[in-house]
């Protein structure tokens, strides 16, 4: 009996110590540095002898770890082959089996091994019922269905993203047929971008949470909700859509955390409050080619709101095209190029986007949308060169804690409102400007290593000296230039100034939704009457700031604090502003640039100058009695240039 008690008493204190770890988002996180591959298995019998085979070769070339990601059977290309691949069952005890013995043979040669939670990337499977399925409003009939998944040729239901009860299943589901081996690294479960269903999202019992929330039925509104005379109902309902949504990402880190599993996921394409989903992640992660690197300056100011030390991306995918343009021929000087854009926007961890499974000895398989590495790609002589130069910046980008004085507002109130994007926006697969694709920071603020902030980072932050500490941020400005502002918005806004913050709002701004409040105006005309309150950028207002190009506008760049111990990662000036696609030879250069800075976060400025040879970032290490340049040079093959036919029609654009 007494055995029996103290075993009770290990058990409670095992779960009470799991309970610790959900709860402590600054416990420790063990990666890898160097950059990870998605791993993908096609549904086949997948067997030891070629995982070996395919993780001995990524960590011969330099990779530090994989994600294994689960997708169709490789006859699925083929419509008329309708046989049925042998494969380890979907969550299956032998499918277990493989998955561990992978995890383990990782473990053993020094890898990483995160996991999909899930077959392709919406959640969803044939164990999802009807009931629990994606919905759209004004179709009783309609569930969302999910293809081409490890499942494939069955056809199984997207889970309902927006309640609980239903995702939950799913995801006790998956964690107890998902192995859980010790190893040496963290293990954390993946989340790819939002690819649910968004046009009329809906869900039981949506129209009474509405009616209860703003007072009135939202129903009569929803079959022509997008119209912009309806914009202010619109922007009610994506409202209670983000916080169903933003609860959904709480769960998910709650259930893996409760478990002693990170999560790390892409919040990108989500209708909801982009930061503050972001922030329920362990580990933020943002993508490109399909998001421009800008984007990731999202989740890496997430990270630094909400004290998180890695910010990964999802790397090289579709870089010359939806869906695989150029696939085998990626020349490393343009990924080089993509690359150091992404570490100017916060990013630390780098994921290869990526490798195929193949079978021992052969290279014939590669996923659609990737760039493809592997014996047989035109990247196989520069790959070990090109990770070791992306391990070191990405160790030396994680040191200290992320940089910024500047909050910039992210307009989410403006993109909820606006509604959908024109088509010369939009692609097959984005309509709407809630996805905040195309947001970047003011011009103005390119010297000054601005980063985003949101109302709950506007509250929760405190307020000393007249500086907004929040994270591991310590904001001496907060930037807003919005159409449209939140109730709740001003109203902090005006707390704030109260209490000395430095604000700069733009230009009047407009209150979104149904219902408006009578001291609105009020409320901003009382923010005017402060003397730290204007409507224009004035650099020297508050003293010295970070980083001053004294010659020309700064170019794509970063910067971590490590004590008293500054990091700046000044990115190839051509990286700047890249856009999908990238053009097959675009990082060609054979100028030398020369450009001159100006460091004054200490009471004896730095001067220096940079030179950038072609293909070359900058990497500076700044203190107070010194400063000096890191070397990370990775000189690249020179590219070959290739121009897009004058009749090429681009696939990816809604005509």
């Amino acid at each position: 009996m007494k055995e029996k008690f103290i075993l009770l008493i290990i058990l409670i204190s095992s779960l009470f110590y799991f309970e610790l770890i959900a709860n402590d988002k600054n416990f420790s996180i063990n990666l890898n540095d160097k950059p990870y591959s998605r791993y993908w298995w096609f549904a086949s019998l997948i067997n030891k002898d070629d995982i070996r085979y395919n993780l001995d070769w990524l960590k011969s070339n330099g990779f530090g770890g994989v994600e294994i990601a689960w997708v169709y059977p490789l006859n699925r290309f083929n419509p008329s082959d309708t046989s049925y691949t042998p494969r380890q069952e979907w969550l299956s005890p032998e499918w277990g089996k493989i998955v561990e013995f992978a995890i383990k043979y990782a473990d053993s040669i020094g890898m990483g091994c995160d996991l999909t939670f899930g077959t392709l990337w919406p959640f969803g499977d044939t164990y999802v019922k009807f009931d629990e399925a994606t919905q759209k409003f004004g179709d009783s009939k309609w569930r969302q269905e999910i293809k081409l998944s490890w499942q494939h040729p069955k056809v199984g239901y997207v889970v309902d993203h927006l309640n609980p009860k239903n995702y939950q299943k799913y995801f006790d589901r998956l964690l107890k047929a998902f192995p859980r081996p010790k190893t040496k690294f963290s293990t954390a479960y993946f989340i790819d971008s939002w690819e649910v269903e968004t046009e009329k999202l809906w869900c039981d019992g949506f129209d009474k949470d509405f009616k209860k929330r703003f007072g009135y039925d939202i129903t009569p509104y929803m079959d022509s909700i997008y119209k912009p005379e309806n914009s202010m109902f619109l922007y009610d309902y994506m409202s209670l859509i983000s916080d169903k949504v933003l609860k959904f990402y709480e769960n998910f880190d709650k259930t893996l955390n409760s478990a002693g599993i990170l999560s790390r996921g892409q919040v990108s394409g989500a209708p909801c409050d982009l930061i503050s989903g972001y922030a329920k992640l362990d580990i933020p992660e943002g993508e490109s080619m399909l998001f421009e690197p800008e984007f990731c300056a999202i989740p890496a100011s997430a990270a630094l709101l909400s004290s998180k030390q890695i910010v990964s991306s999802e790397t090289f995918t579709c870089i010359y095209g939806w869906p695989r343009d150029y696939i085998r021929e990626e020349q490393t000087a343009d990924l080089k190029l993509v690359a150091d854009a992404l570490f100017a926007n916060g990013v630390n961890h780098i994921i290869w986007h990526g490798k195929a499974h193949n079978h021992k000895n052969s290279d014939s398989v590669n996923f659609y949308a990737t760039t493809h590495i592997g014996d047989k790609s035109l990247l196989k002589d520069e790959i070990i060169g090109f990770n070791q130069y992306l391990q070191k910046v990405s160790s030396l980008m994680k040191k200290g804690v992320t940089f910024s004085e500047v909050a910039v507002y992210l307009p989410t109130e403006d993109a909820w409102v606006k509604g959908v994007m024109p088509k010369e926006k939009q692609f097959k697969w984005a309509w709407g400007y809630y996805e905040m694709r195309y947001v970047y920071f003011p011009e103005e603020l390119s010297s000054f290593s601005p980063a985003w902030i949101n109302y709950e980072f506007l509250q929760k932050g405190k307020v000393k000296n007249g500086n907004l500490i929040v994270g591991d941020a310590e904001f001496h400005t907060i930037y807003i230039d919005a159409e449209y502002l939140d109730y709740k918005v001003v109203k902090r806004l005006n707390e704030l100034a109260k209490e000395k913050v430095h604000i700069v709002l733009k230009r009047k701004p407009k209150e979104p939704g149904y219902k408006k409040h009578k001291d609105y105006d009020k409320l901003i005309s009382e923010m005017f009457k402060y003397k730290n309150v204007s409507s224009y950028w004035h650099p020297q207002s508050k003293g010295a700031f970070s980083l001053v190009n004294s010659d020309e506008k700064m170019p794509p760049h970063w910067i971590r604090k490590d004590l008293d111990t500054f990091y700046i990662l000044i990115a190839n000036p051509k990286s700047k502003n890249l856009k999908f696609p990238l053009e097959y030879g675009q990082s060609l250069q054979s100028d030398t640039m020369r450009l001159s800075f100006e460091f004054n976060k200490y009471p004896i400025n730095h001067k220096f100058n940079l030179v950038f040879p072609p293909n070359q970032s900058k990497l500076i290490k700044i203190t107070k009695d010194n400063f000096e340049e890191i070397e990370i040079t990775f000189v690249p093959k020179t590219p070959i240039v290739k121009k897009r036919p004058e009749n090429y029609e681009a696939p990816w654009l809604v005509k």
